[in-house]
């Protein structure tokens, strides 16, 4: 009853709209430029490196800069390890059913050693899941643009982020005081719990990875890399319960979140609007992620497929079908792996 109820139950807010409008503003400013100059192939690129705002959304000026750097030039790294990912397989000739299976390989890479870096840095938020999705989402792009457009776009983006991170301080009562943020240390038993941790990635991204690849080629499913999305959402939280309810809000917001999605795609909106949708819907899932997880990941659904679908134009009921399939095939995987060592401890006495 406590699961249940945690699903209905909106946390108490912290200022939450001043990251959310940081955020949309830092997604909405490359994506509308990208459109008037008739670029929208380099969305994508502009929307990973929007990431970058989502960090250090209430921590002190001098300290959001320091986490906001790193997570903005490691997400460069990804996005450049992306796309060379996809260069190289389209140099030797890989492509269909072993390009699929080459990407979940390295993806679950992905997932594990980025989760041990982010918690070694102590980002938040923690975990690998914001890297799993671009890693992924970019290494599937069949028709790559020019290296230094799509890494200029990303960079420039990144930096955008990072000045309007420290926006707030051209006001002086919103100013923190700047200090040089702590040298991070870790204890043998942090640093154990870094590698479990990204195990523990490893295991869902990788199994969520794996059936998800051998549903597609059976049923024709795309876009297999969502269910390693949503395989590591229950991965995040402070006990069994919460993170199994994480998984269960992430299915229950999906589905919410693609009827509306499916009713503003009924409008047949001109890609102007698919750029305010995205912003707004950005700003919704800022509001609302650290408050209540199912109401957020309303937004994020519509926020992740407008995204694709201004990358790459496609049949928008595929794109609905994939996303809701995934979702459900990778947060049960996701809770399985969060509820195995539970039943283990319990069965093992016995």
């Amino acid at each position: 009853m406590k699961a249940v109820a945690e699903m209905f139950t909106m946390g108490p807010g912290n200022k939450d709209h001043h990251p959310a409008l940081r955020c949309a503003v830092g997604v909405f400013v490359p994506l509308i430029t990208l459109l008037l100059m008739g670029r929208l192939d380099l969305a994508v690129f502009a929307s990973f490196g929007a990431f970058t705002g989502i960090y250090g959304r209430n921590e002190p000026h001098s300290l959001r800069f320091r986490s906001q750097l790193r997570a903005g030039g490691f997400m460069l790294l990804v996005i450049l390890l992306a796309t060379l990912t996809a260069r190289v397989a389209q140099s030797l000739g890989i492509d269909g059913t072993a390009y699929s299976w080459l990407l979940t390989a390295v993806t679950t890479l992905v997932a594990g050693l980025c989760s041990v870096v982010v918690a070694a840095w102590r980002l938040r938020p923690g975990g690998s899941l914001f890297h799993i999705f671009a890693f992924a989402a970019i290494a599937s792009i069949a028709a790559q643009p020019p290296l230094w457009e799509a890494m200029l776009v990303s960079v420039l983006t990144t930096v955008l982020c990072l000045l309007i991170g420290m926006s707030a301080r051209v006001v002086k009562s919103h100013r923190t005081p700047w200090k040089r943020p702590p040298r991070i240390r870790h204890t043998p038993l942090e640093r154990r719990a870094f590698w479990l941790e990204g195990g523990g990635y490893l295991v869902a991204a990788g199994l969520a990875g794996t059936i998800a690849t051998l549903v597609g080629e059976r049923l024709g499913f795309g876009h297999t890399y969502w269910a390693m999305v949503a395989a590591v959402v229950p991965l995040v939280g402070h006990s069994t319960r919460h993170r199994v309810s994480r998984g269960i809000q992430r299915i229950a917001g999906t589905v919410i979140g693609l009827v509306l999605l499916a009713g503003i795609l009924w409008l047949n909106p001109a890609p102007w609007a698919m750029v305010l949708v995205i912003a707004a819907c950005q700003f919704g899932a800022e509001l609302f992620i650290a408050r209540q997880y199912l109401v957020a990941q309303v937004f994020v659904t519509p926020l992740a497929l407008f995204a694709t679908l201004l990358a790459a134009p496609v049949d928008p009921g595929l794109l609905l079908r994939d996303r809701i399939v995934e979702t459900v095939i990778g947060a049960a995987i996701g809770v399985a792996v969060v509820v195995a060592p539970a039943v283990w401890r319990r069965l093992r006495p016995a």
